[in-house]
């Protein structure tokens, strides 16, 4: 019989490997036991014979020394499928290694699967014709969230300790909040997205999954600098692990503003109190200033979403219109918008958009260091959809779904998500916002609020 994965986190397993009291190979089969055992449907294609060859020369030494880790299907793997999630790109392989694969390998990591995510990483939902749903382990009946759904549900399912992800409207944190894990996204271009980067919005970031926040800050160590072929990349920052809570007394006396609805979105009132106990506990804790701000960011119209459609035109070249069909109702209605509706104009519009936002964030951030808010509206929903359209009753636009998580993208400042417990006996997320390049601030945030109170690395009753 095969032991269950590790249950503990990615460091702990690593410190089991170097101490000879678990071994990279055994860790393995236990993971891909565990996949095959499953039903939250968390990964989408799985290279076992290539993960076993490497688990049995792993160099436990490295920071990731034979740690099976879950790649999202949006990233690339050499020789892997590269579908996005989509049906007409099912047979679609990659030729190359993304550039947080790569760093990853050398620090010995092995990838072994690839995680489901939403199809393009359009929605906060991970569900797509190709892969049907991903259901989340604390309630199979309810999603992990998306885009990186696959990932949050193997790493809070016990399958695996970590997985990638990322980010470009909420897809790390909203999940994380869905979930119970913490979810770091960083500053636009800390990790870079190379090779063949797409420019896009610019508003994604790579990131993971994973149960605690050494092994976030482990991550960033591994993975961040600059790349030539992502000329938005930034330069490497070291010590991200080594530094951990070193911060915590310089963070006294700084200030903070709660916004748990970033005075726009509409917030849930259970979930909406837990937030405000939990914000208003950890400024008390960490000693910072709580100030009044008049936070409202601007309104995100239906021109924003639109805005990343060429890309996925570019994706799916001459496939389309003809595989319209094969898509997501989400991705194919967005396609066909688009291509009715965006001309230089709605260009101009898009971009007024921006800058309002930025000028928005920028205002708060001279005013405050930090801004506390709700990671997602409400607990989790139905692992088959629809979005929400209500919350406490009240009628919400689409739109509301992830209001709290995409200013962060658009400004491209870091924002952490941390979990703050259960409601209605769902994981909500708390969400804190820093300016750019302060992530290590929000590490130690995190890093004080899982000392105090700490969350469970996985959802109850073992692997899912």
């Amino acid at each position: 019989m095969t032991d269950a994965p590790w249950s503990g986190d990615t460091c702990s397993l690593v410190d089991a490997f170097r101490s000879g009291d678990h071994s990279p190979s055994a860790e393995l089969e236990s993971t891909l036991a565990a996949v095959a055992a499953s039903s939250l449907n968390a990964f989408s294609f799985l290279d076992a014979d290539a993960a076993r060859a490497a688990a049995s020369v792993a160099d436990v030494s490295l920071p990731f020394g034979g740690v099976p880790i879950g790649v999202k299907e949006l990233d690339a793997v050499k020789g892997w499928p590269m579908t996005e999630a989509s049906v007409p790109l099912r047979d679609e392989i990659s030729d190359f290694d993304s550039t947080k694969v790569a760093r990853l390998r050398d620090a010995g990591a092995i990838p072994f699967g690839l995680t489901t995510s939403s199809e393009f990483g359009g929605v906060n939902l991970t569900y797509t014709k190709l892969n049907g749903a991903t259901n989340n382990p604390w309630n199979k009946d309810q999603t992990p969230g998306g885009s990186s759904g696959g990932s949050a549900a193997a790493v809070a399912g016990g399958i695996v300790t970590m997985a990638t992800g990322g980010d470009g409207g909420g897809s790390i944190r909203i999940p994380a909040g869905f979930t119970g894990l913490p979810g770091l996204k960083g500053t636009y271009g800390r990790i870079p997205k190379g090779p063949n980067m797409v420019m896009a919005s610019l508003t994604a970031v790579s990131g993971c999954l994973s149960r605690s926040v050494r092994d976030i800050a482990r991550f960033f160590d591994v993975t961040n600098g600059f790349d030539s072929r992502d000329p938005y990349s930034l330069l490497r920052v070291e010590g991200w692990e080594k530094g951990l809570g070193s911060q915590l007394d310089s963070l006294r006396g700084k200030k903070c503003a709660i916004s748990v609805d970033l005075g726009r979105a509409s917030v849930a009132s259970d979930v909406s109190d837990q937030v405000q106990e939990a914000a208003e506990w950890l400024a008390s804790e960490l000693g910072l200033e709580i100030i009044d701000v008049d936070f409202r960011v601007p309104e995100l119209s239906y021109e924003w979403a639109l805005s990343g459609m060429g890309e996925l035109l570019m994706r799916l070249g001459d496939k389309y219109p003809a595989c319209a069909e094969d898509l997501t109702p989400q991705i194919a209605f967005g396609l066909e918008l688009g291509k009715s509706m965006y001309n230089i104009e709605t260009r101009g519009r898009i971009e007024s958009q921006r800058v309002r936002m930025n000028e928005c964030m920028a205002d708060v951030f001279d005013q405050v260091d930090f801004v506390f808010a709700s990671t997602n509206p409400d607990v989790a929903f139905g692992s088959h959809g629809p979005l929400p359209e209500t919350i406490d009753g009240k009628h919400v636009g689409l739109g509301n779904n992830g209001a709290l998580t995409i200013p962060a993208n658009i400004y491209g400042n870091p924002a952490v998500s941390i979990p703050t417990g259960l409601v209605r006996g769902l994981p909500v997320g708390l969400q804190v916002l820093a300016p750019h390049h302060r992530e290590q601030w929000l590490l130690d945030m995190a890093l004080a609020f899982e000392r105090a109170r700490p969350w469970p690395l996985t959802a109850p009753g073992g692997p899912a």
